[in-house]
């Protein structure tokens, strides 16, 4: 992470059509995406000066957004090349990406259908989410708090700022607690995701992974399951309970911050850090970036 705060990095953020300086990157106290949540972001990493999966990453922004009930005012091809250009700019080769839209404060009030549309892009950069050391040896996940809403009470497939604050909390009490994340069940009770990140399992040499309904299909978690698939591994898509972890033999993270991040340690259930997982992990640092060596122990 950073070693100084986000608002005092260095170089060029592009807001809205134009470079400014870091510092000069502000929005008004009274901006209607603080106060209602009227925000939609994505995600994504730079390889080699290449940002993985790009226009995917885009067109769930742009998606992110009319879900939310507002139009980013810039095409998809736009938006790419501003993220590409906002990269060089900042000089780096690898480098996490961060596009952020909002509702702006020409209005204050729930109503706010006139509001301007602004879109930012930061590049900046940030190593494995993760510990290196405790990311290799499978990170401890909590049992979250609270749970994955009904997407018949909130907007599930956007990639929607407001729907990050349950994950905040649960990953701050588990920090507190000296775990490394949560995994978050929905409101049924079934296994959904971490905080930030899809999950799959593995048991008698099978992925299975749950069905996204209540929570993002990850563009990581797509890839991990098409390198799967090519590997010939059977992936299931499927509802999972939370007393089947029992049966499994390993765990791992996927999401474009968390990359493929074993897991050793959900609540009571304990897992290995096998074949398939680290395996998984060395497909997808060879896909984001081919020339990488295999980073598994040898």
């Amino acid at each position: 992470m950073a070693d100084k705060p986000f608002d005092q990095l260095d170089g060029e953020i592009w807001l809205n059509g134009r470079f400014v300086p870091w510092a000069d990157a502000k929005v008004h106290v009274l901006t209607h995406g603080l106060h209602y949540a009227s925000s939609v972001f994505e995600g994504e990493r730079a390889y080699g000066g290449v940002i993985f999966k790009l226009t995917e990453h885009t067109e769930r922004l742009v998606e992110s957004g009319r879900i939310l009930g507002f139009e980013i005012p810039y095409t998809v091809a736009e938006i790419d090349a501003a993220c590409n250009e906002t990269l060089a700019r900042q000089g780096f080769s690898d480098a996490y990406i961060r596009p952020v839209a909002w509702r702006g404060s020409e209005m204050m009030g729930v109503s706010a259908q006139h509001n301007r549309i602004n879109l930012a892009i930061a590049v900046w950069d940030w190593p494995s989410y993760f510990d290196p050391a405790e990311k290799l040896k499978g990170i401890r996940l909590d049992m979250a708090r609270y749970r994955r809403p009904d997407p018949a009470t909130a907007p599930s497939k956007s990639k929607a700022a407001g729907l990050y604050m349950i994950c905040t909390l649960c990953k701050h009490e588990a920090e507190a607690k000296g775990y490394a994340d949560a995994l978050m069940l929905d409101w049924r009770g079934r296994v959904a995701e971490a905080t930030g990140a899809n999950i799959f399992f593995v048991r008698d040499g099978e992925l299975h992974t749950p069905v996204p309904d209540a929570f993002l299909d990850g563009i990581t978690r797509r890839t991990v399951i098409d390198l799967a698939r090519a590997r010939g591994l059977t992936v299931n898509e499927r509802v999972i309970m939370p007393e089947e972890m029992e049966s499994f033999e390993q765990c791992f993270l996927t999401g474009t911050a968390a990359e493929v991040t074993p897991v050793s340690e959900i609540g009571p259930y304990r897992f290995a850090v096998g074949e398939i997982a680290t395996t998984m992990m060395n497909d997808y640092a060879r896909a984001v970036r081919p020339e990488t060596a295999s980073i598994a122990a040898e």
